[in-house]
């Protein structure tokens, strides 16, 4: 039994559906654990239910459950009823006539349609035929089935329903549909219905559309009261018609992946994947397999009989090995052809590659054109996109009639309320592209679609700096992977378009984290002899954005003479934005050389060329980087008038990721000046303003100073809190304090690298020299030295060679930080000159002593 500290309502949380559930639980003598583990439910969602947090849960789910609980007759009823009641949109308070027909099926569950259902019924009452059109299994005849039952009450006269058959005529509709209500003419459904409403449910109107729409309007003529909901590939073509496309069930978007089952539920196509392949299987898919479940449903397309079809090959495979064998062959899949006959085993198998034909095949020869040409786009696109890609010969073509076709057919998704929001379901496009293979267009399509692509970059790019940062990070994460399969066909049939895309993109690399790929792709497509001929100031800003990224991983000396070419190329070409970002990109170059002198010449050049242009924005880059060559030599109170002079102009221009930036240095700058609680303070609300901008290397710099603030603060607990956070792989569990050669793990050659791995030796020493264990501090200490010796910040070197002299007392120690900061031109703060002479005082008591 589950103790009483279990209940942990809050007031108004109890539901009838919590005190339902938790009862049948207790007269089981189950747990929540338990009974999650039988229903093969997440068991967040059992105590979510119990606990009023969760009032509605899937139909799937309420049947999981009572089936686990051992629920039947009037007790599963009753159950079912509190967990799913009727939706306001279908009232059931009219009765039908005793003796109504119902010559319907029961429905099966349904998963995620509940606003389908609410929306259909009531599109019932305001419209004599609403169709439901989509593809073969996407589930219209589940939907339609469902839709009747709950609107049965409101339609006394009876709901019927007819399956149409291969070769019908409209005798044979009208026959069938007037013998459902017990009447053998048409003449006499009027009287039959005597004014009451009726509805009729017409299935698979694509097997005779003619005859079943002449049929239609012959009833509708004769019983003015009926309604009509039809099922088909494509419309009816009545007068009146309202086209109510079936779109698949939601898929986790690319890049979620579920951590447990509660999260996986929230998306109706991978909750009814795991459900039906619990059922096969006889046990839930485990963690591990959640990501592969994502993805699978996800190539599946939401479509509910992929799904279901998939999930039964679980018998034999787990979902990592159904991923693997099957993600690429979805079209291949078989199953029963949809209808409510049983179907002959052989003659009713139908693949998802038939299903899309059939659709595919009602189109126009130049609507199915448009879609092989539409099938080039790996994910969500604008109308205006699909324009430019359709557009031939200098013709431009108005693409929403043919996107409307699309959608009526159930071969086009549309999502959200933003401009991408189009897409073709994964098993369309791979069926448009096999065709496009067929018909020798695929070179053609993919040549123009990377050419569209590299001009909505080009467009777009310009707004990674400034006001207009957010909305355009967006649009290209939106469009990532028609950029990702643009530059991979284009690198090798189109180079010239494919440096075009590249020398556009490195901003977005850069504050995505793809440096390394990014780089490769530039340097990749300068060396390419076909893009010799580029315009010189393409080819400056390819060489630019290979140096910007490579000092991000630390591999800037080997981009400087590239930085340099095209600053030259910039300054002869009367470039103002190129020679600026020249020239900042240099001051990141040279200052991670340690050429201090000249990367503050830089800054103080572009600084000039700012000012004397009215760029505002670039006189915030550039003051920005003047204020480290002010703590560089101990002015802090300058470094922290110039960030207040940043922050200053990027509000004047709009430049908000130039002010969060400002506030991270700004949280580093007061660590330094000794205000240890106020920098954990600011850099904590630097840092997660930093997760909505991107940037994640900057990100992890300063939570990285807020867990050496912490160190210096005596917040030991906390600091190895942020090094488990940053680095847990580095974390050794056990009660004993292990050394640093047992948790010492370099990162490798590149910048963020060594400076990260700088950061975390800084912690780590300065926590066990507040410990009192300077032989453990040393060991850390001399690890930051070794780490920030190759680091674009000297500053940590000169941190961590302090360290290591407070912790050695080492004289030899003393001269190697007497040369570094000759060399690196780094003047001690207060705090360290006072560390130092404490130590200096201390030897000397020594040797007196």
């Amino acid at each position: 039994m589950t103790p009483d500290h279990d209940r942990s309502w809050s007031p108004g949380s109890r539901t009838p559906l919590s005190d339902l559930l938790r009862g049948h639980r207790l007269v089981a003598g189950l747990t929540q654990a338990e009974l999650a583990d039988r229903a093969g439910v997440g068991v967040r969602t059992v105590r979510d239910l119990e606990r009023g947090r969760a009032t509605r849960p899937q139909r799937t789910t309420v049947d999981l459950l009572a089936d686990a609980l051992g629920l039947t007759g009037a007790s599963r009823r009753e159950f079912v009823a509190t967990a799913r009641p009727v939706p306001a949109a279908a009232p059931v308070e009219v009765e039908p006539d005793p003796g109504t027909p119902m010559a319907l099926p029961q429905p099966v569950p349904l998963l995620g349609r509940d606003r389908d259902v609410a929306e259909v019924s009531a599109l019932i009452y305001a419209h004599p035929v609403v169709s439901l059109v989509g593809l073969a299994g996407v589930g219209k005849t589940a939907l339609a089935l469902t839709v009747a039952h709950a609107v049965a009450a409101r339609h006394p006269a009876g709901v019927a329903g007819v399956l149409v058959g291969e070769g019908s005529d409209a005798a044979d509709v009208l026959a069938a549909s007037t013998s459902v209500f017990g009447v053998n003419r048409l003449a006499d459904l009027s009287c039959r219905f005597a004014g009451r409403p009726a509805l009729l449910l017409v299935d698979a109107v694509d097997r005779a559309p003619g005859p079943v729409a002449e049929a239609l309007r012959s009833l509708t003529g004769a019983a003015p009261g009926l309604r009509v909901l039809v099922t088909g590939r494509r419309p009816v073509g009545l007068p009146g018609e309202l086209i109510r496309p079936v779109a698949p069930l939601d898929v986790p978007p690319v890049g979620v992946e579920p951590a447990d089952r509660a999260e996986l539920d929230r998306w109706p196509a991978a909750a009814l994947f795991a459900a039906r392949f619990t059922q096969a299987r006889h046990a839930p898919p485990t963690r591990a397999e959640l990501p592969a479940l994502a993805a699978l449903v996800r190539r599946l397309g939401g479509l509910p009989l992929a799904v279901e079809l998939m999930a039964a090959r679980g018998r034999i495979l787990d979902v990592t090995e159904l991923l693997d064998r099957y993600g690429d062959r979805v079209l291949d899949l078989a199953g029963v052809r949809p209808g409510w006959e049983p179907a002959d085993p052989v003659a009713g198998t139908v693949t998802l590659r038939e299903a899309v034909a059939t659709s595919y095949h009602l189109l126009a020869s130049a609507d199915r054109a448009a879609l092989r040409r539409l099938s080039a786009f790996r994910n969500r696109w604008s109308v205006e996109l699909a324009e430019e890609l359709l557009a031939d010969g200098g013709h431009r073509w108005d693409a929403v009639p043919l996107l409307d076709r699309l959608r009526e057919l159930g071969l086009l998704s549309v999502r959200g309320t933003g401009p991408f929001r189009f897409r073709l379901l994964d098993a369309v496009r791979d069926f448009a592209a096999e065709r496009a293979d067929l018909e020798f267009e695929t070179a053609a399509i993919r040549l123009r679609h990377a050419s569209v692509i590299a001009g909505l970059v080009r467009r777009t790019a310009p707004g990674l700096v400034g006001a207009e940062l957010p909305g355009t990070v967006h649009l290209l994460d939106e469009a990532s992977g028609d950029i990702s399969a643009a530059l991979a066909y284009a690198a090798e049939d189109a180079p010239a378009i494919a440096l075009l895309l590249a020398a556009a993109l490195p901003r977005w690399w850069r504050l995505r984290g793809r440096d390394v790929s990014g780089r490769r792709w530039l340097r990749r497509l300068l060396a390419d002899p076909r893009t010799a001929g580029a315009p010189p100031v393409l080819r400056a800003w390819a060489l630019l954005g290979s140096a910007r990224l490579a000092a991000e991983h630390g591999a800037g000396p080997e981009e400087l003479p590239a930085a340099r070419a095209a600053l030259a190329v910039f300054a002869e070409a009367g470039d103002v934005t190129g020679e600026l970002s020249a020239r900042s990109v240099l001051c990141a170059v040279l200052r991670g050389l340690g050429a201090h002198d000249e990367a503050r010449e830089q800054a103080d050049a572009a600084l000039a060329l700012a000012t004397r242009h009215g760029r505002v924005r670039e006189m915030a880059v550039a003051q920005h980087h003047l204020t480290w060559h002010d703590v560089r030599v101990g002015e802090l109170a300058g470094g922290r008038r110039r960030l207040a002079t940043v922050d200053r102009l990027a509000a004047q221009c709009g430049d908000q990721r130039l002010r969060l930036l400002a506030r991270a240095d700004l949280a580093e700058l007061t660590r330094l000046e000794g205000r240890y609680a106020e920098a954990v303070e600011q850099g904590r609300r630097a840092a997660a303003a930093l997760v909505e901008l991107g940037d994640p290397g900057r990100r992890r710099r300063t939570i990285g100073g807020v867990g050496l603030a912490l160190a210096l603060q005596g917040r030991d607990d906390e600091a190895l809190a942020v090094v488990a956070e940053l680095w847990p792989s580095n974390v050794v569990p056990g009660p004993r304090r292990p050394s640093a050669a047992e948790r010492w793990e370099p990162s490798g050659p590149g910048r963020d690298a060594r400076t990260e791995d700088a950061l975390r030796a800084l912690i780590e020493g300065q926590v066990a020299l507040n410990r009192g264990d300077r032989e453990l501090a040393a060991e850390w200490f001399a690890a930051a030295a070794e780490a920030a010796a190759g680091g674009a910040d000297r500053r940590d070197l000169v941190e961590a060679l302090v360290g290591l002299a407070a912790s050695t007392g080492d004289a030899a120690v003393l001269d190697r930080l007497e040369r570094a900061r000759q060399v690196t031109g780094v003047s001690l703060l207060p705090r360290e000159e006072e560390l130092l002479y404490s130590l200096a005082a201390r030897r000397e008591r020594a040797r007196r002593a």
